[in-house]
């Protein structure tokens, strides 16, 4: 095998290999049950493989336009007016992306400069940070501290500067599994009024918010929606995490900022999915009754847990469950997990893997998008540590 001829100097020098793939690797090792990675052990509606099936043999399969089809651009704006009551238009302000990831990726690139520097809510999704630092950016944290989460405004307005370009946010939160309320957006809302200060808005799991609580989504704050980034997932909504298909609104100028990166990350996303999605899309109980559907799940995971010495804390949105262990164990969350996997067959997520310092609080993620099987197997293996 041929060696590399020049030093490598990285750009990512503290990036490896994400817990994530990790666990997943250890669960296949040991056949243990996968609550760690975030994604469904279930498919999707059989109609929405026929939709794109049908696509692909009408001849859908040549690059669509590089911000995304048409009908499926208006099928999101016209989504984002019925539950938000906020006015998207389709040609400059939706973007049809490669997944959430390269929508986060490529909001940051538009704006983001050596020098600047970018507010970070941390437990964090491990994206942030590294298109930040990628391109030039310094991030800036502020703590969401457990157990329930809430962020601390008053540090919030001290981490502000004359250098802060943008602010991520997560709401419903992962890992936390917390929604932020109308009040919070309300501060942040009146804490940027007047600034220069982006706003990327990661809401991938916007319609999986509990206990008939409200999605408190940007697009309804219009002095933060003037000045933000707005990312969805259809992913999250249809259960087609390797779809890889997602979207961003943002006003017509960040959009016009937005699509010079875009264009050249990826240029455009997969044409017969699209098109299929489009006409999925048309019977919006499929994304207004998903609360329903993971809640039912959270309260049988929740159900499977008790007995148990894990104490649950709140999951008012997403698919995840935080658990703390300290009735257990008190090992360092990453030895804890891995033990969890190789001695009772069931992975999770170390809660440190999530804060840059590794912040230990002793805590682990479960993921819950799986079948009642699954997870009842998962709860009597869980009721036995």
């Amino acid at each position: 095998m041929p060696r590399v001829p020049f030093p490598l100097d990285s750009r990512l020098p503290g990036v490896a290999t994400t817990i994530f793939t990790v666990m997943s690797r250890l669960a296949a090792e040991c056949g243990a049950i996968n609550l760690s990675q975030g994604y469904p052990d279930f498919n999707a509606e059989p109609e929405l493989f026929e939709r794109v099936a049908a696509h692909m043999h009408a001849g859908h399969n040549q690059y669509a336009p590089m911000a995304g089809v048409a009908a499926l651009r208006e099928a999101i704006a016209a989504k984002a007016q019925a539950l938000y009551g906020s006015d998207w238009d389709a040609e400059h302000e939706v973007t049809v992306t490669a997944g959430a990831t390269q929508g986060i990726f490529c909001a940051v690139a538009a704006l983001v400069r050596p020098g600047d520097e970018v507010i970070v809510f941390e437990p964090a999704y491990d994206s942030y940070v590294p298109s930040i630092t990628l391109n030039g950016g310094t991030p800036v944290y502020a703590r969401l501290r457990p157990p329930l989460f809430r962020p601390d405004w008053d540090e919030v307005r001290a981490l502000i500067g004359p250098r802060t370009r943008m602010v991520i946010l997560n709401t419903p939160h992962n890992p936390s599994a917390i929604v932020w309320s109308a009040d919070d957006m309300a501060t942040l809302e009146r804490l940027l009024a007047g600034t220069g200060i982006a706003v990327l808005a990661d809401e991938v799991y916007e319609h999986i918010v509990f206990d008939r609580a409200r999605h408190e989504s940007v697009a309804r704050y219009p002095g933060l929606a003037q000045r933000a980034f707005i990312v969805g997932s259809f992913g999250k909504t249809y259960h087609i995490t390797g779809w890889k298909l997602g979207y961003v609104l943002a006003p017509r100028e960040l959009t016009a900022e937005f699509r010079k990166v875009h264009q050249f990350v990826v240029f455009t996303a997969n044409t017969p999915v699209q098109h299929g999605i489009a006409e999925y899309m048309a019977d919006a109980r499929r994304h207004l009754e998903l609360a329903a559907f993971y809640q039912r799940k959270r309260d049988f995971f929740r159900r499977e847990l008790e007995g148990s010495r894990f104490e649950l804390l709140p999951s008012a949105g997403t698919y995840f469950q935080l658990a703390s262990y300290a009735a257990i164990s008190g090992e360092p969350d990453t030895v804890f997990s891995e033990r969890l996997t190789r001695e009772h067959g069931v992975a999770v997520i170390p809660m440190s893997a999530f804060y840059r310092d590794g912040f230990d609080a002793r805590l682990v993620r479960f993921c819950f998008a799986k079948g009642e099987d699954t997870l009842a197997a998962a709860g009597a293996r869980l009721r036995g540590v």
